[in-house]
């Protein structure tokens, strides 16, 4: 039997299954969402969907499908219903459930239900407005948005506002809580640019775009999980008889979950009660910590151990985690050396130790099949960009140089075939002295090109396993 409404009842009971409340299925729509996407159904839903679960958010969300691929039948024939199964490693402990969300009351497709979008956009319950509409989805495209459908997201975001301006006659009661998911950096205040833009293009008039402005926050936000999507074939019929029923929207996330949202505005303090501190999902002045424990504790943890663990032989993150001594060179890696380069006044010791832990944690998850030559796309650019940096820091902080660092640099440079095994010294000086590579001459560091020489010949004579074993 598929999933739907009618068969809640005689689902109850299935073991690892959570099921929303009848409550859940009647609550007015609250927040409009442009994007169909595993990211948006895997995080700010599932928040969405958990906190009326609790009775704390108690609102729906109608749902824009703008691209021209499939069709909202799955959902509609589903009641809006599908399954999120959170399979990976949460403080250790293994982690396998099920949770059919109940967020969903319709979607719409932009292209057919333009109009009750715009109706939609008059409603008194709507208060929130999210998105995710890939990377290039907030950009400026020069259009009228008031005649037919515009083709971007934010043609149709101003036409949405600017519809709601009309209707309330610009009352700044009835403004929106707009919150992209967008993976950008910025991502809310490229939106606002960008609305004001193409109201300025089209015209709006002044009285418009001071309501846009004053009535409508926009915030920059940070999100991270890791929603693969689908499951396998084999994966999908196993889940769905273990359930008891069908689902073609079934999709799977990691136990982990961030989206941090910047803000100081009561309106949006007020409007978000689907935020829950513990799960992850927060309201805070300033996101630029979350930006900096996710760039340093997870990106540059895996780009560190990327060489190590090809190296090693390794394909999949996972593989590494359940090898006990890159384990635990990536542990101390992360939990000693990066977290001591990242804490000051901005980062606490405790904050720094418990993203760590749940970084060795995502590493560690056995559901998914991350691959390290995956990670390494553009190494040298993420070498650069996420991992130089922290070498500096505890150079200029404790005086010294990381070793596990310095460890995952060589590895790099041997994994890429960046040095010169027969004139190592020299090959090794031209790579670190390139200034056009990384931005500054590496060899001005004390010691570090002396360090980095060691073991770069150690890797090549003794092999990485070897020399982690003797230098750590």
């Amino acid at each position: 039997m598929k999933l739907k409404r009618s068969i809640l009842k005689e689902i109850e009971g299935v073991d690892n299954l959570i099921l929303p409340t009848e409550e859940q299925l009647h609550y007015p729509e609250k927040v409009l969402q442009f994007g169909t996407g595993v990211l948006l159904r895997g995080l700010p839903d599932q928040y969405i969907s958990e906190a009326n679960r609790a009775g704390k958010f108690c609102g729906r969300v109608v749902v824009v499908k703008s691209t021209q691929q499939g069709t909202t039948d799955d959902f509609a024939e589903q009641d809006g219903l599908y399954t999120v199964c959170v399979k990976g490693i949460d403080n250790g402990h293994l982690v396998n459930r099920a949770y059919v969300n109940a967020s969903i009351s319709r979607v719409l497709s932009a292209t057919e239900d333009w109009a009750s979008i715009l109706e939609f956009a008059r409603s008194e319950d709507l208060s929130v407005v999210t998105s995710n509409t890939t990377e290039v989805g907030i950009v400026y495209t020069e259009e009228n948005i008031l005649d037919g459908v515009p083709s971007s997201f934010p043609g149709k975001l101003l036409a949405v506002l600017h519809a709601r301006f009309i209707h309330y006659n610009g009352d700044a009661s009835k403004g929106l809580v707009i919150i992209p998911a967008e993976l950008i950096e910025e991502n809310g205040s490229k939106l606002a640019d960008i609305l004001n833009r193409l109201a300025d293009y089209n015209q709006l008039g002044e009285a418009f775009i001071q309501w846009l402005n004053h009535a409508n926050p926009i915030c920059n936000t940070l999100v991270d999980r890791i929603v693969p999507g689908k499951l396998s074939a084999t994966d999908q019929a196993v889940t769905e008889a273990a359930l008891g029923y069908t689902d073609g929207l079934m999709i799977m996330a990691e136990p982990f979950g961030l989206w941090a949202i910047a803000s100081t505005d009561q309106r949006v303090i007020d409007a978000l009660g689907f935020c829950n501190v513990e799960k992850g999902c927060i309201v805070v002045p300033s996101i630029q910590k979350f930006k900096e424990l996710k760039l340093r504790m997870l990106n540059a943890s895996h780009t560190f151990s990327c060489g190590v663990s090809m190296l090693a032989g390794m394909e999949f993150v996972k593989d590494s985690m359940n090898h006990e001594a890159i384990k635990s060179y990536i542990s101390q890696l992360a939990l000693e050396e990066i977290a001591a380069a990242i804490t000051g006044d901005k980062i606490s010791p405790a904050e720094a130790n418990a993203f760590g832990k749940a970084v060795l944690d995502r590493f560690a998850n056995p559901f998914l099949e991350h691959k390290w030559v995956s990670i390494s796309a553009q190494f040298t650019l993420k070498m650069n960009i996420r991992c130089l940096p922290l070498i500096i820091a505890t150079y200029q902080k404790a005086g010294q140089l990381p070793l596990r660092m310095l460890i995952g640099f060589s590895a790099y440079l041997v994994q890429m075939n960046l040095v010169n095994s027969d004139d190592l010294a020299t090959s090794l000086s031209n790579v670190l002295s390139d200034t056009s590579t990384w931005g500054q001459d590496l060899t001005a560091i004390p010691g570090l090109l002396d360090k980095v020489l060691d073991i770069t010949a150690s890797i090549q004579s003794n092999g990485i396993l070897q020399t982690i074993n003797q230098l750590t």
